[in-house]
């Protein structure tokens, strides 16, 4: 089992966020974004696409690409995105700034045309219904007591497919979960777990 890690400068953060020269750009998203509460459909949309092409990859692959993928996908915002062509599409396929995964570039621009029909906020409003009751959840202390699925991102995962979007299994489900605030699995010792309890009200 693992808990926190204070090297090398001494602040207890989630094994996967520690400071390492060659892991800064883990260490800076553990520190100032993940697991803080994310709303609005775009930004929603954004971190659902994303999760999607990390399946098969590890997240530190897309985290230094998400500047490439904020251009060559109009900064995720739905509208633009839902319009993409068989063109777009051909160009993506090209862009050396993302993951080139003919079927992950389909199911966003997919996933778009599906999020572009629903009324503003109601992806919000869907996504965020999936959140579990905070009071009484076990807080992790190691990371083998953070689960990859849950009840809830299963319950969501179904949900999302039954509307017609893809690349959104139960997995996928949770870490959206986890990365936009839904839940908060930083461990019970990380400094920031208690930053992101505040966020969360």
């Amino acid at each position: 089992m693992s808990g926190v890690v204070r090297e090398p400068d001494g602040i207890p953060r989630c094994p996967w966020g520690m400071e390492s020269p060659q892991m800064a750009d883990y260490r800076a998203y553990h520190d100032t974004e993940w697991g803080l509460p994310v709303h609005g459909d775009d930004a929603l949309f954004e971190r659902m696409s994303l999760e999607a092409f990390q399946s098969g990859l590890s997240w530190i692959t897309i985290l230094r690409r998400r500047p490439g993928f904020r251009a060559a996908f109009a900064g995720f915002r739905i509208p633009d995105v839902a319009r993409f062509t068989d063109a777009d599409a051909e160009r993506l396929l090209a862009d050396p700034g993302i993951i080139r995964n003919r079927a992950k570039i389909a199911a966003t621009i997919g996933n778009a045309k599906i999020a572009a029909g629903l009324a503003p906020g109601e992806l919000d409003d869907l996504i965020w219904s999936y959140a579990p009751d905070r009071i009484g959840r076990p807080v992790p202390r190691t990371v083998d007591e953070v689960l990859p699925v849950t009840p809830e991102s299963t319950a969501l995962a179904e949900d999302l497919k039954k509307r017609g979007f893809r690349f959104v299994g139960p997995t996928t489900a949770y870490a959206m979960m986890q990365a936009c605030g839904l839940v908060n699995d930083h461990l019970a010792d990380c400094h920031v777990r208690r930053a992101v309890d505040a966020a969360a009200g």
